[in-house]
């Protein structure tokens, strides 16, 4: 007896169905136990896993090829039916536990066409998934062919890899033109900086749109790649499109306080307020300041942004600058120059004003972004980059549990925006 027919012997006995009704759980204890005494192992090539896997992708097959040609196997009913089986042909098919060769039937009239295994597929769904989600976390194309040969001993070409992950283009081409809301509350917007090889390996702005939606949730809007570094010209390309896809309103736009960010808001959306990050406005802060200075000045300016009013916040300010304005006025022209778009989040109350003093809550966005591209140094070209960030961004929070948290976190603060926003965030508006 060959090797192949022990195999396919020890399979069915594993499979064979016990006499009796038993659970889910005795049925798997008594397949595991029966392949341990037969010295069979779970996993691996050849393996209880991969037996079992083969066996049902069979028994699904010649499902389907009954129902095809009409009769069971064997039945002399299918006799001078004009259709009838062909006997098969071997396939090996990528699966979450490795490659398992299975035996598809065929009809004589050439018509049959299986759906659990198709035509021509040589993975099942599940290992799509698998290679999306590497390429989601950072890891290449090469590296992704690696895992799979020492996990699962399947031997998966780069250019397969690379097949699997342009699926996401279709896809990433629809999510980034679909229509969105006619208000949102909040957008949070950033720009982070990639490696891409175009002649040579320079640094590039990818811009990142992040809302709030009127029932709270967090909506990533869209991405964009583009030249040279971040600047306020780009920014008002970006935000004519989303005024193009229906994006009427915005309350409140928070930033990092990019020089001409708020004249190009302005110019799409004259009603919305830029509020610049105070986080931000601390960084830059320190740039101009001694080491041994930092605490101090951090102290000596925190009496400004948490100031209950803008006339208080200004009393403060020009303290800081009596004690500080000599040695460092670098700093007191860039909190003057920055005030105006500093100001408006002090007019709101605390559940507001936590929300929108700090670009915060796009931050970790930008950090899941940037382990991805981290892990991958640079890109050959922008569609490339672009389409390891979209699978970052798909990948965030797959329990829901984030998204549950954000929603709790928001609804104080949009009780508030209702208030304060009277009549724009209406439903006739939404």
């Amino acid at each position: 007896m060959t090797e192949t027919a022990v195999e396919n012997e020890q399979a069915e006995q594993v499979v064979q169905a016990p006499t009796s009704v038993v659970s889910d759980e005795q049925l798997v204890a008594m397949l595991v136990d029966r392949a341990r005494n037969e010295g069979l192992q779970l996993t691996g090539e050849g393996g209880l896993l991969q037996q079992l896997t083969k066996r049902v992708l069979e028994s699904a097959l010649e499902g389907e090829i009954t129902d095809h040609v009409g009769y069971e196997k064997h039945d002399p009913a299918g006799k001078n039916n004009g259709n009838s089986r062909n006997g098969t042909r071997a396939k090996t098919v990528l699966t979450d536990v490795g490659p398992v060769e299975v035996r598809v039937p065929r009809d004589t009239a050439g018509s049959f066409e299986p759906q659990i295994v198709k035509k021509r597929q040589r993975r099942l769904t599940g290992v799509d998934e698998m290679v999306l989600s590497l390429s989601a976390k950072g890891l290449t194309h090469g590296e992704i062919a690696a895992h799979l040969a020492e996990v699962y001993g399947a031997e998966v070409s780069k250019q397969t890899i690379s097949t699997i992950t342009d699926k996401v283009m279709d896809g990433m081409a629809e999510w980034q033109n679909r229509p969105l809301d006619r208000v949102y509350p909040v957008l949070f917007v950033d720009a982070i900086n990639v490696k891409i090889r175009d002649g040579k390996v320079a640094n590039r702005p990818i811009y990142v749109v992040m809302s709030v939606t009127v029932d709270g949730t967090r909506d990533i809007v869209g991405i964009w790649a583009g030249d040279g570094g971040e600047g306020a010209k780009y920014w008002l390309h970006v935000f004519t499109e989303l005024k193009n896809r229906g994006l009427d309103d915005v309350l409140m736009l928070v930033c990092d306080g990019l020089k001409g960010l708020p004249e190009a808001v302005e110019t799409v959306w004259p009603r919305t307020i830029v509020q610049t990050c105070v986080v931000h406005l601390l960084r830059n802060s320190f740039r101009y300041a001694a080491r041994q200075d930092w605490d101090k000045v951090a102290k000596a300016l925190k009496p400004v942004y948490t100031a209950p009013s803008e006339d208080a916040a200004t009393e403060r300010f020009l303290e800081f600058q009596e004690s500080w304005g000599v040695k460092y006025p670098a700093i007191v022209k860039l909190w003057s120059d920055a005030w105006a778009e500093f100001v408006p989040f002090l007019s709101f109350d605390v559940e507001i004003r936590k929300v929108i003093c700090s670009t915060n809550a796009i931050e970790s966005v930008n950090a899941r972004i940037r382990r991805a591209v981290r892990a991958r140094g640079h890109f050959p070209n922008e569609a490339a980059a672009l389409k390891c960030i979209y699978m970052a961004l798909m990948s965030l929070d797959p329990t829901g549990k984030g998204r549950k948290r954000w929603t709790m976190r928001w609804k104080a603060p949009l009780n508030a925006f209702q208030i304060a926003f009277e009549g724009r965030l209406t439903p006739s508006n939404s």
